[in-house]
């Protein structure tokens, strides 16, 4: 039996979609369950960040969770295949009619994804003060907090209501099948069956 952590939303209901078009059988978490078990796997749904630290620590063997929460997490898991879903940007957003001028002396920038912002305005030879905060990013110019703010873009349409607009992309993300390292071993005939199921039908919707 392989264990698969879900994050909890739209991700999990995309994913177990994806088990039922392999398996032909119908996978639901029944009402307020964090496990879902059958005959050939067990799903906990976790929260979205959370995903890779049970893969991780294989209290899962595989996993579905998004590049930039790996790309922020850093942790040493397997990520063996791009499930083409959730697909997004992580980008810098600054209000309206500003430009980005990365000569500005001491820039502030908000963020909840401080290793990418770190990275890229490291890449840059930028020094800047990076503010964490866990949500309500796009308040952080409005109110002065921050020159700018990185965060995950879908449509913008965020952005735009709160007076921001893109100024710049950092990264494109979309939900990422992973492994743990050791699971991938002990359980590989198992782990590379089900992925290669579930890579036969993303590239079949991908030539509908």
């Amino acid at each position: 039996m392989l264990t698969v952590a879900l994050p909890k939303g739209r991700i999990a209901k995309e994913t177990l979609e994806i088990f039922e078009t392999i398996f032909g059988n119908s996978f639901k978490f029944d009402d307020r369950k964090l496990i879902l078990d059958t005959p050939k796997f067990r799903f906990l749904l976790v929260r979205n960040q959370d995903v890779a630290t049970y893969v991780y620590h294989q209290a899962a063997d595989i996993g579905v969770v998004g590049l930039d929460t790996l790309e922020e997490q850093g942790l040493d898991v397997i990520r063996l295949l791009d499930l083409k879903r959730g697909i997004c940007k992580v980008s810098i957003g600054m209000k309206k009619g500003e430009k980005l001028d990365l000569n500005k002396p001491d820039i502030k920038v908000a963020s909840k994804m401080v290793n990418i912002t770190k990275r890229y305005f490291e890449e840059r030879a930028v020094s800047v003060d990076i503010i964490k905060l866990y949500g309500s990013i796009e308040l952080a110019p409005i109110i002065g907090l921050a020159d700018m703010i990185v965060d995950v873009v879908e449509t913008g349409a965020t952005m735009k209501q709160n007076g921001l607009e893109v100024v710049e992309d950092i990264m494109t993300s979309s939900t990422y099948l992973i492994a743990n390292k050791n699971s991938y071993i002990a359980k590989k005939d198992e782990v590379l069956d089900i992925y290669e199921k579930i890579n036969k039908v993303i590239q079949a919707e991908q030539k509908a």
